[in-house]
């Protein structure tokens, strides 16, 4: 995955880079999956932290250039996640992957409506800060 900070050279992040940064895990349901499924990956703020990201929004991209955007100040210490792994396995893209936006859903009826279903987007190839 690539990140760019605002301002500066993309930053690429392979699967090992990601997961040599404090993981967070849960388990919930999505309108996407059946069932139970835990997903495990970084907090997407803790991501930005980790390249220095400097701006007020990140632009998340997914293969097919398919784009969403988020407020920087709406992100939460440990939602959404950027989710590697789903029941400790890696997602394949055929599997919504190779990584996967994701909030705890089940935990806050603030993480079931339409604007954040909208942010969770799979496939996720990059990230862009934008100011």
């Amino acid at each position: 995955m690539t990140a760019s900070p605002s301002h500066t050279e993309p930053t690429e992040l392979s699967l090992e880079a990601l997961d040599a940064m404090d993981q967070v895990t849960f388990t919930t349901t999505t309108i996407w999956t059946d069932g139970d499924v835990e997903f495990s990956g970084v907090p997407l703020k803790a991501l930005l932290d980790h390249v220095e990201a400097d701006g007020s929004t990140v632009e998340m991209v997914a293969l097919n250039d398919y784009a969403v955007s988020m407020p920087i100040d709406a992100l939460e210490d440990t939602a959404p996640i950027v989710a590697t792994r789903m029941n400790g396995e890696t997602m394949s893209v055929r599997d919504k992957g190779p990584y996967w936006v994701v909030f705890p859903y089940d935990s806050d009826p603030k993480y079931r409506s339409e604007p954040i279903y909208a942010l969770s987007i799979w496939q996720l190839n990059r990230l862009k800060v934008v100011d």
